[in-house]
């Protein structure tokens, strides 16, 4: 009989970081459904919802046949309220889960380049197809009702070119005019843009349900990283005479109510925070004028202090779910020696 080969480090981290996000997921479409009411934007979310299921007991399947601990996460009965009223419209429902296929999309393809094992590649690229298809039913979804936010156009190129000075790399000059942007970097701009306006809606609605007075401040601190970012990137686009990408208004109710835990939207808001720093790093290395460089750093240390304090108050209310770790050696020879 063929010994299945064990687990990876990076498998075991992969499987265990997706059961977190799906369990969240399948929270948050769960009550999306209780509310939402345009009949194309429900088979959006419904689709979405069994994707997270399925995601779910497909990963619990794993574990168990690992013997390895399946994690906490969250669950209807400890971090949904579906007797909540709605806080949110269907345009925002349609528009979150477009956003959070983008996000799906990044996280998926990692875990299939870190994944040896045949099953575990395997779960990763269905995955991959999964929240490809998602992403293209949102987005066929969003065109058809008019709620799609396109990148900004700019001029076809005439002809090849190739950079003849330093220059062209240079946003900081003082003695010089900064050089227009170009395609690349117009682009990582403006898709920033929208992931912001996205978390800094999301922050909103969570300070405007909490009933902690130290959760409602670090979301509100968020929502105004986030708007400060937005403008950043927007007046770097007007200044070459681009119009920002700004979605018409992605509404929220008045309802103060929590749909969720404090647990699962702070955990929310890391995971966003953590995919926002990933963006300012691909957009810094794909960026050529220094200028959007520093930017995007200095931007990144920012949303870093804020994950840092968020942090501390998951650890403070004992929400942190610890991931799969390897054992303290030196510590484990002290209570040896402690034995003896």
């Amino acid at each position: 009989m063929t010994e299945i080969t064990k687990l990876t480090s990076a498998e075991i981290a992969s499987i265990w970081t997706s059961y977190m996000n799906d369990s969240m997921s399948k929270c948050i479409l769960g009550y999306f459904l209780k509310d939402v009411e345009d009949e194309e934007i429900r088979a959006v979310v419904q689709y979405a919802y069994d994707l997270s299921s399925a995601h779910i007991e497909k990963l619990t399947a794993i574990f168990q046949a690992e013997k390895i601990p399946t994690p906490t996460g969250f669950t209807y009965d400890n971090d949904v309220n579906l007797n909540a009223p709605r806080m949110y419209t269907d345009m925002f429902m349609l528009t979150y889960i477009n956003h959070m296929a983008k996000v799906g999309l990044l996280g998926y393809s990692g875990f299939v380049s870190m994944s040896a094992r045949d099953d575990i590649r395997a779960y990763y690229r269905e995955g991959l197809n999964e929240t490809s298809k998602l992403f293209e039913r949102s987005t066929k979804t969003l065109l058809a009702k008019g709620l799609f936010v396109r990148m900004p156009y700019i001029a076809y190129p005439t002809k090849t070119d190739f950079v003849d000075t330093k220059k062209y790399l240079s946003g900081l000059s003082l003695f010089s005019k900064q050089r227009p942007l170009n395609a690349i970097e117009i682009s990582h701009l403006s898709m920033n843009i929208q992931t912001n306006i996205m978390g800094s809606k999301l922050a909103l609605s969570f300070a405007q349900a909490t009933p902690r007075e130290n959760i409602r401040k670090w979301m509100l601190r968020g929502k105004d990283i986030s708007q400060k970012h937005v403008q950043i990137f927007s007046q770097t686009l007007l200044k070459n005479d681009i119009n920002p990408p700004v979605p018409s208004d992605v509404c929220i109710t008045d309802s103060t109510t929590p749909p969720f835990s404090d647990k699962l939207t702070m955990f929310h808001m890391a995971l966003l925070s953590a995919a926002g720093t990933g963006n300012y790093a691909t957009a810094a290395a794909a960026s050529q004028r220094s200028d959007l460089i520093l930017n995007y750093e200095r931007l990144s240390i920012e949303i870093a202090m804020y994950t840092k304090d968020g942090a501390d108050i998951v650890i403070k209310n004992a929400w942190l779910e610890q991931p799969p770790g390897t054992k303290d050696k030196e510590q484990l020879t002290k209570k040896k020696d402690t034995m003896e």
